[in-house]
């Protein structure tokens, strides 16, 4: 049985290739969420970049409890079933009236992973709309992997620049607009994007990256995730350590060389060695 979608929903789910909204966080929660993202910010001296937007749970202890949220697996098992590995996470941030944005691509592209068999819960900390650049989709665009094209364009989110490079029919975009603490499903294929926020708040989603235990890195010479639901038959990836205070030696440590392996994947074939800051 399923625990939080229902057995249409997980049909529908498995024909259009995503969910919303699932209710994740009360106001207080995000807003406390929002708080400790924002004090990291404040004492670095600006916007969370670079490597430290990928794979944060490994150095802040509220993602890592926020990636194993009862809702958010509850979901997440719905679609993936009961084993499942966070392999990644990721903040996607666009400042007010920023000219920032995300070209239609499918997340799979450059992830070397075995199987498409992968769902992104993306968790909103604040507003996520038509107005502040919320995500969009293209329904029943998951069956099949396309080719793109590396732009590296400056105001892209993506670490590629990487878009589609078949044409995307703007007008069935469905708009993926959530308030805060809610979250969206989609799967690894799924024609997704979206545009600047012209808003006058920040528009802040994390990205959490699910995969079943069976899942395995395919091109990398080594891969790291952590179970948070279930057993782990497999043994695919290494162990993520949990993080007990924010930025703690060693997580920094195992936090270092997994972006290095993960970057090796993701910018494989351009040259480049580190994420874009």
């Amino acid at each position: 049985m399923s625990k939080v979608l229902t057995a249409s929903e997980v049909e529908a789910y498995n024909a259009k290739g995503y969910h919303l909204p699932v209710d994740v966080l009360s106001k207080d929660e995000v807003a406390a969420c929002r708080r400790q993202l924002e004090a990291y910010e404040s004492k670095s001296g600006g916007p969370i970049k670079g490597e430290m937007r990928h794979k944060s749970h490994l150095l802040f202890p509220w993602i890592n409890d926020l990636m194993r949220h009862p809702r958010v697996l509850d979901a997440v098992e719905d679609v993936l079933g009961p084993n499942l590995l966070v392999w990644s996470t990721s903040f996607f941030i666009k400042e007010p009236r920023d000219p920032g944005f995300v070209s239609w691509h499918q997340d799979a592209t450059y992830w070397g992973l075995s199987s498409p068999d992968v769902c992104t819960a993306w968790i909103a900390l604040s507003p996520a709309n038509k107005v502040s650049g919320c995500m969009k989709f293209i329904a029943g665009t998951h069956k099949a992997q396309v080719e793109h094209a590396d732009t590296f364009h400056q105001d892209n989110l993506l670490t590629r620049g990487q878009e589609i490079a078949v044409e995307v029919d703007e007008a069935k975009a469905v708009y993926a607009e959530l308030e805060p603490g809610q979250a969206s499903l989609h799967h690894v294929l799924l024609f997704h994007g979206s545009a600047p926020n012209r808003s006058d708040d920040r528009r802040i989603g994390l990205a959490i990256r699910y995969v079943p235990t069976h899942v395995r890195q395919a091109v990398g010479a080594k891969d790291s995730a952590t179970l948070v639901r279930g057993v782990d038959e497999h043994r695919n990836f290494a162990a993520e350590p949990r993080p007990s205070v924010d930025l703690d030696p060693e997580g920094l440590a195992f936090h270092r060389a997994a972006t290095e392996a993960q970057a090796a994947v993701l910018y494989r074939g351009t040259g480049k060695t580190a994420f874009r800051a």
